[in-house]
């Protein structure tokens, strides 16, 4: 009788390994029938004589239908075999197998070394071994760990582009996607170098073995379809470390394999699934890899297993991206031709390159300084800025109100209508509708003259200047600059296209934020050829001088026009700052982008608390708005907001702009370091959580600076020892902070002065204060040791611009603003990344976590009438990633515990001890199960947990109230010295708060 043999697995490779295996396996064998969790627990049993299940994490991937299945199979005598999913023997699944522990763990030796020949031998040993057959079964043979897939042509003087996929797909024969990829490579003139490994994650040595066997030294750029490299390094201020792929010294990009289809892909203005925006995106640009496009898709396959199915001009716009990349390391930079791009928002010549926070001017001529030493053929330029920025409006401007019919007739950067033409026609049918619909047939009547379409331009030999085009015309300019629907015109098509099809750009700089391209219509993220971004920028490689404070707007670029970020500082900082409404409205718009992508449940939540803040701020005012918009009016509702904080952001009070590459000096740089050193250094480095300097002078002369800035009208009395310290009126709260104020200038003063040594801080502290503060001391050294070698490293800015433009790779870093306690953001000069780690679980995610756990205790005591004393979660990295820690804060909610925020920077700086009687409810023991991933990414909420979980199951049991963790247990790894995240118990309470968090987090107004 030879019946069928189930096979269950999370994996599509593993299935089709085993679809392959069994086409392979002799008549009379028992037929292979393959299924994914999605089937829930409805396998039917008739006829079926062994079940295998494999599940990547184990029981916990697929809990309750697991059991079920399992116990099924036990009351129909059918054998069920449980298999782990990664490389070593699972042992709760061992246990879990109905069959020998001996068997289950050979039978996982052949499905975990892969491969088609393996699964079957695997299959085979099964069949003879449970079932009693006699088909006969070899032992598993060894796969390699990584390899090159086939063999492919290779010309030594042509450019080499590395694609990095799994070796789960070369095993199981679901690599056809990677050939699509590589033919595309090849068409373009570049050698492709296919290669499959595990990971691109460094072993115990440091080193990624497939990048030092097969890669290093031998591409010029990368393509990677897999996860994230890095992994945690306690010596890293951010904790992120990806040295190992960062010394292939090569640009590295993300190809993105979509778990979706290409028809869901198609029809989605998101484009990608949370799952795919968080693993395929957010996490590959802790790395610093360029994010690029769609190019493979998961379709159903005749049996209904999924396969990768690439999407051949998708993956030739990847490949033309990789290989313009790849060529910027082989061609001298004598022949390499950069444009330099500058905005202009909105078009008023007097806002012509506008950028936030940047001199663009100045910029640009350093630019071209650097340009010219590096070796570029760069002709005569003007030498000071202002006169650059008027020789390029005098060489046309797009300001309709000054642009005279002489500027036009004597533009020497002109397009030719016809040949444009013929480029537009072979754009996308509903992209050119499009475009006619708003702008006319082509070439419009914009800046056209005698048949061509003129640009404003200035030539120095090969590098370009050039003003970017204007997004369109009408009464309010900022609208269109964020509109979403408004089409390129053919003159900003034009340029662009006639950029890389005449000019012959290898690169393009947009030279500081307030670009236009990455607003332009199409998805949100993973573009087609139908959206504008896409259309305009083609395959030419995008550099980004971007101010290093606004990831949100930063994001865009990268992920909408595969732009390579070179984040720059901020400007000098007078003391004056945004308002605090303000700052946190920006601060939720900065997180509506990321939880729209990776956890849009949490939308209705976040764009209320965005709608409460917009009316504490009076903006509805000024937005001319009665009442929050509707959902499907929101999304547009925040470009207009967003657009006005820009004008806002703009006139913040600044001592002038930054020139990127600039090192603060004199002034300015005791302007910036006391602006930095004003809030609590969320940081975690050696020196742990450093205070505010002002804060640490106010506990020292017994005064609360929070106390003084809330109520600064109010007389108060100010200490005699700070009215002697530091002469001024001393009369109300403002009073004594403006004495603070002038203490902390001058102990920064002082170090100045003595050049930053942190030795000095004492004797500075002494000639200011009289006295050794041991607080101010530790500000000071902090300052000495390592935020002004960081801002001295502010050169980066464009060594590391350079660095790209000759085919290197810029190092990543992460986003924020240093005046908020976010030191981990300097040096500048980094591919930003978006997301902050430090900053799980976010105040949404606690909500979220706190209904989880307030559910889960809900129905077990409804099913049993007590409370669990023990649950057990997985954590993943991935998933903490995408909704921003709804796990950490269901461990945290279990176990009665708080997360403290840092107002400034979200972070998460501890955790507060909830008592039972307020908590209305015991504790729950958490046994905690954490992956690899998340140990990598997440070092300081490991601590944190860590802490809570010890810190609950030493109290006092006498001090609870029904209290049943008495031995919390996790499942963690070393954490190295890291500081033990600080903890305080709240003071006695009355219980009317009743059962659950969340009425305690509204009594602190914690929102």
């Amino acid at each position: 009788m030879a019946g069928t043999v189930v096979f269950v697995s999370t994996a599509d490779t593993d299935l089709l390994a085993v679809r392959a295996a069994a086409a392979e396996l002799p008549p009379d064998f028992p037929a292979v029938m393959t299924a994914s969790p999605a089937i829930g627990d409805q396998v039917d049993l008739d006829g079926v004589r062994m079940v295998v299940v494999r599940l990547l994490g184990g029981r916990g991937a697929w809990p309750t239908e697991f059991d079920t299945l399992r116990a099924a199979c036990a009351d129909a005598s059918v054998p069920f075999v449980a298999l782990g999913g990664e490389a070593a023997p699972d042992p709760a699944m061992t246990a879990a197998s109905t069959v020998p522990a001996g068997v289950a763990r050979a039978a996982h030796a052949y499905f975990s070394a892969g491969g088609v020949p393996n699964i079957g031998q695997g299959l085979r040993f099964l069949v003879d071994t449970v079932l009693l057959e006699g088909f006969g079964f070899e032992p598993q043979a060894e796969m390699p760990a990584f390899g090159v897939r086939g063999a492919r042509r290779h010309d030594a003087a042509s450019p080499t582009v590395g694609v990095v996929f799994y070796r789960a797909h070369e095993m199981s024969g679901n690599a056809a996607f990677v050939d699509v990829l590589c033919d595309q490579i090849e068409a373009r003139g570049a050698n492709a170098l296919p290669v499959f490994c595990y990971s691109m994650r460094a072993d115990s040595t440091g080193t990624v073995p497939v990048v030092k066997e097969l890669l290093a030294g031998r591409v010029d750029a990368l393509v990677t379809t897999v996860l994230a490299s890095g992994g945690s390094n306690a010596a890293d201020a951010e904790g992120w470390d990806a040295r190992a792929l960062t010394a292939l010294g090569v640009p590295v990009l993300q190809g993105l394999c979509l778990t979706s289809s290409r028809a869901e892909w198609t029809q989605s203005s998101g484009a990608l699934s949370p799952i795919d925006a968080a693993m395929q995106v957010a996490i590959p640009e802790f790395d610093g890899r360029i994010i690029t496009v769609p190019f493979s898709f998961k379709e159903p396959g005749a049996d209904g297993v999924p396969v990768y199915v690439a999407d051949p001009e998708r993956a030739g716009r990847l490949a033309e991206i990789a290989v313009r990349h790849a060529r910027l390391a082989r061609k001298p930079n004598r022949d390499k031709r950069i444009a330099i791009v500058l905005s202009s928002y909105p078009t008023k010549h007097a806002r012509v390159g506008n950028a936030v926070g940047l001199d663009t001017p100045a910029s640009a001529v350093v630019l071209l300084r650097a340009l010219r030493d590096a070796g570029y053929a760069v002709d005569d330029f003007p030498e000071d800025g202002d006169t650059l920025i008027h020789a390029l409006i005098a060489a046309g401007g797009h300001d309709v109100e000054w642009l005279t019919e002489d500027q036009l007739a004597t533009a020497s950067s002109r397009v030719d209508a016809t040949a444009y033409a013929g480029w537009f026609a072979l754009l996308p049918k509903g992209l050119r509708d499009s475009v006619c619909a708003h702008w006319g047939a082509p070439p419009g009547q914009l800046y056209v003259d005698r048949g061509e379409i003129v640009l404003a331009a200035l030539s120095f030999g090969n590098v370009l200047l050039m003003i970017q085009p204007p997004r369109g015309f009408g009464e309010n300019p900022i609208a269109i600059y964020h509109d979403p629907e408004l089409p390129p015109s053919h003159h900003y098509l034009a340029a662009y296209r006639w950029l890389d099809f005449v000019w012959g750009a290898d690169a393009v700089i947009h030279l500081g934020k307030h670009g236009t391209l990455e607003w332009l219509p199409g998805k949100g993220l993973g573009l087609s050829a139908d959206c504008a971004p896409d259309a305009v920028l083609g395959g030419m490689p995008l550099f980004y001088p971007f101010i290093v404070n606004d990831p949100g707007e930063g994001t865009q670029a990268k992920r909408r026009g595969h732009a390579t970020i070179v984040d720059h500082l901020i400007p000098p900082m007078a003391r004056a700052e945004t308002y605090n409404e303000l700052a946190k409205l920006e601060q939720l718009l900065d997180e509506h982008a990321t939880i729209a992508a990776l956890d849009p449940t949490k939308l209705p939540t976040l764009r209320a608390q965005i709608w409460e803040l917009v009316v504490a701020a009076q903006l509805h005012h000024d937005l001319h708005l009665s009442q929050a918009p509707d959902d499907g009016e929101f999304d547009e509702f925040l470009l207009h907001v967003d657009g006005y904080l820009c004008e806002i952001k703009d006139v913040q009070i600044r001592d002038g702009l930054h020139i990127l590459g600039a090192v603060p000096a004199g002034e300015s740089r005791i302007n910036l370091v006391l602006s930095i050193l004003r809030a609590v250094q969320t940081w975690g480095g050696a020196a742990g959580a450093v205070p505010g300097l002002r804060r640490a002078l106010a506990e020292h002369f017994g005064v609360d600076e929070r106390a003084l800035l809330a109520a600064p009208g109010e007389l108060i009395v100010v200490p005699l020892g700070l009215r002697a310290a530091a002469p001024g009126p001393a009369e109300t709260a403002a009073d004594a902070v403006d004495l603070l104020e002038s203490l902390a200038r001058d102990l920064v003063a002082g170090m100045d002065a003595a050049g930053w040594d942190a030795a000095g801080g004492i004797g500075v502290c002494l000639d200011v204060l009289g006295e050794p503060v041991d607080d101010v001391i530790r500000v000071l050294e902090f300052a000495a040791t390592e935020v002004v070698p960081r801002l001295d490293r502010t050169t980066d800015e464009i060594d590391n611009l350079l660095a790209g433009l000759a085919g290197g790779f810029v190092p990543a870093g992460p986003s924020g603003s240093p005046t908020r306690g976010l030191v981990g953001v300097l040096p500048t000069g980094r591919n930003f990344y978006s997301v902050d780690p430090k900053a799980i679980p976010s105040r949404l995610a606690w909500d979220v976590g706190v209904a989880l756990a307030d559910s889960l205790i809900a129905r077990y005591h409804g099913d049993n009438g007590s409370y669990p004393e023990s649950v057990g979660l997985v954590v993943w990295g991935t998933s903490a990633m995408r909704t921003q820690g709804d796990d950490i804060a269901q461990v945290l909610a279990l176990l009665g515990c708080l997360p403290v925020w840092d107002d400034a920077s979200r972070r998460v700086t501890g955790f507060d001890i909830v008592p039972a009687g307020v908590l209305g409810r015991p504790r729950i023991d958490v046994t905690l199960r954490i992956s690899g991933f998340f140990r990598d990414a997440f070092p300081h909420v490991i601590t944190l947990l860590d802490d809570a979980i010890s810190t609950v199951a030493a109290l006092d049991e006498s001090d609870e109230v029904n209290f049943v963790a008495k031995h919390a247990r996790a499942d963690l790894a070393a954490h190295g010295d890291q500081r033990r995240a600080t903890t305080r118990i709240f003071g006695s309470k009355p219980g009317a708060y009743g059962a659950g968090l969340l009425p305690l987090i509204d009594s602190h107004n914690w929102r």
